[in-house]
């Protein structure tokens, strides 16, 4: 089994840096340091390697002028590596494979499973404090697979459902609350408007090609909040089968497929972002998916400026939900000086530090301390809509359970499948995988 052989690598790739970590040297004594100078020697040449994405335009710089305090409290040098995004997952496992890699690393909760499986993502649970479950807002979401495996860094981004006020307004309309709202919304607002006897105007924009986005950012953008709404879940709760195909999923889906009649008809072969830019952000569609962010008040004023508009966080059926990411940093488990590291991550996640950041680079507060920064038109997501949305529930081979289910997903959306075989076979492609994965732990 691939993740198995992973597995096996990483954790020999493990063992052998925490062998050469622990040092490997002869017994001589003779050949010993003096104790005094080694630990002076020592205390001049820590480091610490940090591996994350490119956060901005910038982050070496927009992150380095913010740690010389942490730096010389600490004696020690921080490299801050950028590993590019289209190389992400597959640098880490070869890094790691190779018996190299980072101290402190930063994942997105598709990559958890396999590292944490691996044994190369250490659990912080002995390092969070009764001060940190009252300080950091999104802490619960890096908890996974029993253990405190993430401590959320990139959060706050939610997708969220926009309106055009003026279609709405000339609708007689308030903004939908529920399923049953936005559908009556979504029919009427699909018409010709100039007479033409084309439809020129529909109910919801959307976007399902992932050709150039990948294939998780139509589950993102339009499944994940369709199926949590429903009750819905990717996994039951033991991880041991999926959840997706139950009747909660199958009513998410169906839907879905019934919103297909208020979609402008290129959906397929726009990615999300492309729809809302193209056919919402014209004036064209009374709604519209998109990843928030705190200054779109002030970007969709520049980029839209014809459009009107304001948004739900979250529809509801049974419940709320819209998905939002939440990127953590991790403790790596062959760190030299976990405690170290671990001090780290609380330091660049803190309020003194994330403010200082936030002020060049706008990003949601990851503390109660940290004051909101961003347009006022959005607080709302991080206030009063702070339980609506919530990341990705995180189990055992969720990249390839994901990937097919979207490709099987698109299916449904595009007629190829329909719900009830679409569904069973991303559903028996996946309890294989997790029939395999656990027979492993037994």
């Amino acid at each position: 089994m691939k993740k198995k052989l992973l597995s096996m690598l990483l954790i020999g790739a493990m063992s052998v840096t925490l062998l050469s970590g622990c040092g490997g040297g002869g017994s001589d004594d003779g050949k010993k340091e003096d104790t005094a100078g080694a630990a002076e020697k020592e205390a001049a040449e820590k480091t610490l390697e940090v591996w994350v994405p490119p956060l901005d335009d910038d982050t070496v710089n927009n992150w380095g002028g913010l740690m010389s305090d942490w730096e010389e409290e600490n004696g020690c040098k921080v490299n801050i590596t950028v590993v590019p995004w289209d190389k992400y997952e597959e640098t880490y496992t070869t890094a790691l494979n190779s018996g190299e890699g980072p101290d402190v690393g930063y994942m997105y909760n598709e990559m958890f499973p396999t590292y944490i499986d691996a044994g190369a993502v250490a659990d912080m649970s002995s390092y969070v404090t009764d001060e940190d479950k009252d300080e950091y807002k999104y802490l619960e979401n890096g908890f996974m697979m029993d253990g405190q495996y993430g401590w959320p860094l990139v959060t706050g981004v939610p997708f969220i459902l926009y309106y055009n006020e003026q279609i709405l307004a000339d609708l007689n309309e308030t903004p939908p609350e529920t399923w049953e709202d936005f559908a009556r919304i979504c029919e009427a607002a699909t018409k010709d408007t100039d007479g033409d006897g084309e439809i020129d105007q529909f109910g919801y924009a959307c976007g399902m090609s992932t050709s150039d986005v990948g294939a998780m950012q139509i589950l993102n953008a339009y499944y994940y909040n369709a199926l949590w709404q429903n009750g819905g879940q990717i996994y039951e709760d033991d991880l041991k089968k999926v959840a997706f195909a139950n009747e909660a999923g199958t009513e998410a889906v169906t839907w879905l497929k019934d919103m297909v009649q208020y979609m402008n008809p290129d959906f397929m072969s726009l990615s999300w972002s492309d729809a809302f830019a193209t056919v919402f952000g014209q004036g064209k569609a009374a709604f519209g998916v998109y990843r928030s962010s705190q200054t779109d008040e002030t970007v969709f004023g520049e980029t839209y400026p014809d459009v009107k508009w304001d948004f739900v966080t979250s529809l509801k059926n049974k419940e709320f939900g819209t998905f939002g990411a939440t990127d953590c940093l991790t403790l790596m488990s062959a760190a030299e000086d976990p405690d170290l590291a671990m001090d780290f991550i609380k330091y660049v996640t803190g309020a003194a530090f994330m403010e200082q950041y936030h002020a060049k680079c706008p990003g949601a507060a990851l503390t109660k301390s940290e004051p909101y920064v961003g347009d006022a038109k959005m607080e709302r997501i991080y206030t009063d809509d702070l339980d609506k949305w919530h990341g990705l529930q995180v189990g055992p081979c969720g990249v390839d359970i994901l990937t097919q289910l979207s490709a099987d997903f698109q299916g449904i959306m595009s007629d190829e499948l329909s719900v009830d075989d679409g569904l069973k076979e991303a559903e028996e492609y996946a309890n294989g995988l997790l029939d395999e994965y656990w027979a492993d732990k037994e």
